[in-house]
């Protein structure tokens, strides 16, 4: 079997293999749903100040322990200033936040706290919803433009894998998806559609190049031509997202997560369901052959 051959058999397989994990991944979602976090559901933000020389993790490890619930602690910007989000559990929760930390420092500054309502965070869910959506008809605006349907459709299915990926992953493991991971899945979209536009472009121009050569080779030399160019790019991002990843802190490890899985499973899906579906469409040189303009007033 030629090289060529053994690329086709590689992506059939992978194809099959994304299409497992897209109906995987829809069934995960629809079973467990999301944890969603403070930014949807509601909770409290309180702005405190104390002495430089305490840590995130001591903040966190005593208010948590207090709380029983998960509090997230990040710099304000400044030594020993912080912002703390956490669900609502009473009504005198800044003068808590004192008392729970007292055992760190005595001098322990609430410099403002405020609510986050249900209302609002359900306004937040409906914005993110309509931003993937308003970003999904965009690109499905520019890939119609920039190719014919069926090499479009391979790409936009791609997006829509990555996506389902990286949520379904989210909700499994139940970490608490904010609008920092929101973020992330919208940063996901542009990654692998670079990914997916370059070979399709490819493939695009090796079918006007030989129009009669078979599309099954022409979407696998497609593949081999731009896969050196595919790994180095998705090398050097997972480089950085890792990087990202271990010293970016707690704040930014759903963000890196989000990322460093989308990057992955988007270079996966570029190959296999961005080639595959557009072969399975009967893509041809004839969809992009030049048709004369008459002259005929």
């Amino acid at each position: 079997m030629s090289s060529l051959g053994k690329l086709t058999k590689a992506r059939y397989l992978s194809s099959v293999f994304s299409l497992l994990i897209m109906l995987a991944s829809v069934a995960i979602i629809v079973t467990n749903g999301f944890n969603w976090g403070l930014d949807f559901t509601g909770g409290i933000v309180t702005e405190v100040k104390l002495d430089p020389s305490i840590k995130a993790a001591q903040i966190s490890q005593v208010l948590g322990h207090d709380s029983k619930q998960e509090v997230s602690v990040i710099s304000a910007g400044e030594p020993g200033r912080w912002v703390l989000r956490y669900a609502k559990v009473d009504s005198g929760a800044s003068a808590d936040i004192q008392s729970v930390l007292a055992p760190l420092t005595d001098n322990v500054e609430v410099l403002n706290s405020s609510i986050v309502g249900p209302q609002i965070g359900q306004e937040l869910a409906e914005q993110g919803g309509l931003a993937l959506l308003a970003a999904m008809l965009c690109i499905l605006g520019y890939l119609s433009f920039r190719f014919e349907w069926r090499l479009a459709s391979g790409a936009l299915l791609a997006l829509f894998h990555d996506v389902i990926f990286v949520l379904a992953f989210f909700s499994l493991t139940q970490m608490e998806f904010n609008l920092t991971i929101l973020a992330a899945v919208l940063a996901i979209l542009g990654y692998s559609l670079n990914d997916s536009i370059v070979i399709a472009d490819r493939v695009r121009e090796v079918l006007i190049a030989k129009p009669k050569m078979a599309i099954d080779e022409i979407c696998s030399s497609a593949v081999k031509a731009t896969f050196s160019r595919t790994m180095v790019t998705s090398g050097t991002t997972l480089f950085t997202v890792a990087a990202l990843w271990i010293m970016g802190g707690t704040p930014l490890q759903g963000f890196s997560i989000a990322m460093f899985l989308g990057i992955m499973i988007g270079t996966i899906s570029s190959i296999s369901v961005g080639t595959c579906l557009p072969e399975y469409l009967k893509v041809s040189a004839e969809h992009y052959k030049v048709e004369p303009i008459s002259d005929a007033p």
